[in-house]
């Protein structure tokens, strides 16, 4: 099995860093700080992030996705927002009623830019989290009803196998998906994850996953039937999730929650693909 060791790019000063996104066309990468309600704009530099934009929202900011004119569609805590790039911000979908004991959590877009999102109980509940699929009558299509921490969101990439995380049952699972329609076959279990808990994850060109291990100070690599290929370790204990990032799609981000959190970079020799821009529809 091959050992990476990812360094640090930006540190310091974030609550619970998360979702990392590139966005090619504009070479920007994109994450969230959930409990600060902040998205931010970054540029990759020679071992280092450099921010050149920060956009604040009114509560917790838990996701980040990017349309083809680089609109951004933001999980808040009930509902969506639409970032334009102006700053302008308008409302989207309300996918939690108000005042629930929840907040959304992870979110991407299906192979066509439909937005999946799920949510995370704020009062300790188990197995009555969310995941659901918005239309683009904007209403929430749901997927799964019994989660405990809906989490990261892969697609393989044909499109046609659709990956989620449980990470309060400690699983990742798998089901079919179709790319064009966005029908989702059943769920079964792909990858029960010991020694920490299961945060964000994607794949790469060659269907390989990489999930980040909450608590356990690590990327751990999967091939598509489930061997254990790689662990990128991280100078921290809380990584959160990961994504391909660079020009050439090369240079796997990871993002850390936790005091020293933030940041990461590692070039594992894997190419990620590049993500579907959301349609602009789905919000």
């Amino acid at each position: 099995m091959l050992t990476f060791d990812a360094r640090p790019v930006r540190t310091g000063g974030f609550r619970l860093a998360e979702g990392p996104v590139w966005d090619g066309p504009r070479e920007r990468l994109l994450w969230v700080d959930i409990d600060a309600g902040l998205v931010h704009e970054g540029r990759l530099r020679p071992g280092r992030v450099e921010v050149v934009r920060r956009h604040r929202l009114p509560g917790p900011a838990a996701a980040v996705a990017c349309a083809a004119d680089g609109r951004l569609l933001v999980a808040g805590r009930y509902g969506l927002t639409v970032l334009l790039p102006d700053g302008t911000r308008r409302a989207g979908a309300r996918v939690l009623p108000q005042g629930a004991p929840a907040r959304l959590n992870d979110g991407g877009c299906d192979p066509t830019g439909r937005f999946l999102v799920g949510s995370a109980a704020l009062d300790g509940r188990r197995g009555a989290d969310i995941l659901v699929r918005l239309a683009g009558d904007g209403r929430p299509r749901p997927l799964d009803t019994d989660l405990t921490c809906s989490n990261g969101l892969a697609w393989s990439p044909d499109g046609t196998l659709m990956y989620s995380v449980d990470t309060g049952a400690g699983l990742v699972r798998v089901r079919g998906y179709d790319p064009v329609t966005g029908r989702a076959g059943p769920r079964r279990g792909f990858l029960a994850v010991r020694g920490g808990l299961p945060d964000g994850l994607c794949t790469d060109r060659d269907g390989n996953l990489w999930l980040a291990v909450w608590g356990a100070g690590e990327v751990r690599c999967h091939a598509p039937d489930a061997r254990h290929l790689a662990t990128v370790r991280v100078p921290v204990a809380h990584p959160s999730s990961a994504a391909f990032a660079g020009p050439g799609l090369d240079t796997l981000l990871i993002s850390a929650g936790g005091p020293d959190g933030g940041l990461f970079a590692v070039r594992p020799g894997a190419r990620g693909a590049p993500l579907p821009a959301w349609d602009g529809v789905s919000r």
